[in-house]
């Protein structure tokens, strides 16, 4: 059974229908606000980060051309030199109509965003797509990674591969049963070539626990750990993993608990100690780390502490040894105008490229996704 059909041919082209899509959306998009007349939206000015680090600070694309009402949970990858980025978007999140979208940057700009997946099935029903995730291991394609399903007590894992940097994709095809695939975050390549992928599972109890997903055959087939902690404890999702090398990885997730939780493993992720508390807040909100080059660690999250908590400010911190973090930079920081309870900054993520650049994406108010580039060498 072919889950998640998005197209009638093979491959999906980039340049194809895009006016049509915009022409539904915009109409999708009008009904969505005029519906929604007593609650007015205001959204705040695009404020530039002031720090000496940050090259580059701007939208995907600009609101005024938005080809859906909302989007969330951007993911970015860099294949031969050209920046991909994707997100789910549509009406609202878990709308049905809510699909992949993708948009390059090969050249300095950014293409118009084309939905390359969504969630319509062989009889006809949909569901709505989920959480992508960008992944290019060495010397294989680039890997499209996405949930399709009603809730993410129900969903499935799928992805869709690239063998052009991201100009068109393969048909869909479903990870085995149990296998969810990474739920947020990236995984991480080892010397050895084993890919360690973070996922994590919310059951229909409402119990949420966190596992690893490994494969040492370039994604073609997968394990997993079972849970790695106790949800009565901790209630976790959507691990990022850290790796401090000499086989030691660490696992930071998001959780209920208002603070960022921790796993360590000493053997490349086939053990895993028992999960403990950070010093770090989290506001049962997303996150997203890397480790640099250099050997320290990159942490981009909300630092509040409340569950379901402001999802603003958003900020970078940085670390020797993932235990103590410094907040480095404030991407979007507090000022006096800011509506805590109306603005959203959330769901990063964060890679390193070749040449030692740092490149970041993270949701912006729902309305677009914002792009940064920063040059880690100087932050302090």
């Amino acid at each position: 059974m072919i889950l998640g059909a998005f197209a009638p041919t093979k491959y999906f082209f980039l340049n194809l229908s895009t006016n049509v899509m915009k022409a539904f959306y915009w109409v999708a998009f009008s009904v969505f606000f005029l519906s929604c007349q007593d609650r007015p939206v205001k959204l705040p000015p695009l404020i530039s980060t002031d720090h000496p680090a940050v090259s580059t600070q701007e939208f995907i694309y600009e609101i005024a051309d938005a080809l859906t009402p909302e989007c969330h949970a951007s993911t970015v990858e860099i294949s031969n030199g050209t920046v991909i980025a994707s997100w789910f978007g549509g009406t609202e999140e878990k709308n049905k109509d809510v699909g992949i979208w993708v948009s390059l940057n090969a050249n300095g700009r950014w293409s118009t965003p084309v939905e390359v997946a969504n969630g319509v099935q062989e009889d006809g029903t949909r569901h709505p797509c989920w959480n992508p995730v960008l992944f290019k291991p060495r010397g294989q394609p680039l890997y499209l990674f996405y949930k399709v399903g009603p809730s993410p007590q129900e969903w499935w894992g799928l992805y869709i591969t690239s063998e052009d940097d991201g100009k068109t994709w393969s048909e869909p095809i479903a990870l085995p049963d149990g296998i969810l695939g990474p739920i947020k975050n990236q995984p991480i390549q080892l010397e050895n070539g084993t890919i360690v992928s973070p996922s994590s599972n919310e059951s229909t109890s409402g119990d949420w626990t966190i596992h690893v997903e490994q494969s040492s055959d370039s994604a073609k087939t997968w394990t997993k750990t079972e849970p790695l902690n106790d949800p009565k404890e901790f209630g976790a999702i959507q691990p990022v993993v850290l790796n401090h090398g000499n086989e030691r990885l660490q696992l930071l997730s998001r959780t209920k608990n208002g603070t960022v939780s921790q796993n360590w493993s000493e053997d490349n992720g086939k053990t895993w100690g028992e999960m403990m508390a950070t010093s770090l807040p989290n506001p049962n909100s997303g996150i997203d780390g890397v480790t640099l080059k250099d050997g320290r660690h990159i942490l981009i999250y909300n630092p509040t502490d409340k569950n379901w908590g402001d999802r603003v400010p958003l900020s970078l911190g940085i670390s020797k040894d993932g235990k103590t973090w410094k907040r480095a930079i404030e991407l979007e920081p507090l000022r006096e105008t800011t509506d805590k309870e109306g603005e959203e900054y959330s769901y990063p993520t964060i890679i390193q490229a070749d040449d030692g650049k740092v490149h970041l994406v993270y949701t912006w108010n729902r309305k677009t996704v914002k792009y940064v580039v920063i040059d880690p060498s100087k932050i302090e």
